[in-house]
């Protein structure tokens, strides 16, 4: 009877450390600005995947950039702070299919960040050589199709 007892405790105790681990944060708010040429995105996502080679192995987050802005605790996902990848994808209004994103304005930016492992902000620019390789594009005054130039 002694020895379940003795188990019974240690089972308890397990748990409840187990517990209050449970409680800990391992994403973080996130939010900032984002810009282009110098101008605010229009809309777009932000990713940010923990740094495997840099031995980070915290969960990925990601945000929607509305208006040069983005905020991971408005239908995002927070990020595990430490050594990030982070990449950036912006996108022209006009034009914008179901999705709500139009045509590209660059190429997918990637770029590496060290992050603080608590809620905090972090701007990006996203520089102009991300656009090679992009079409311009034109649009209509009657609101017709966005078609590349």
């Amino acid at each position: 009877m002694r020895t379940y007892q003795w188990f019974s405790a240690a089972l308890l105790a397990t748990a409840l450390v187990g517990a209050a681990g449970c409680g800990s944060r391992s994403d973080h708010h996130l939010s900032g600005k984002v810009t282009f040429g110098g101008q605010p995105v229009p809309v777009g996502r932000i990713f940010f995947d923990a740094d495997a080679s840099k031995q980070n192995t915290g969960a990925s987050g990601f945000a929607n950039i509305e208006e040069g802005e983005y905020d991971t605790a408005k239908g995002g996902k927070g990020v595990a702070g430490g050594p990030t990848v982070v990449r950036i994808q912006g996108f022209h209004k006009e034009g914008a299919d179901a999705s709500g994103f139009g045509p590209p304005l660059f190429q997918e930016y990637s770029t590496q960040v060290d992050l603080p492992q608590e809620d905090s902000t972090k701007d990006f620019e996203v520089p102009a050589s991300a656009a090679r390789g992009v079409p311009k594009i034109a649009v209509p005054l009657d609101g017709g199709p966005v078609t590349g130039r």
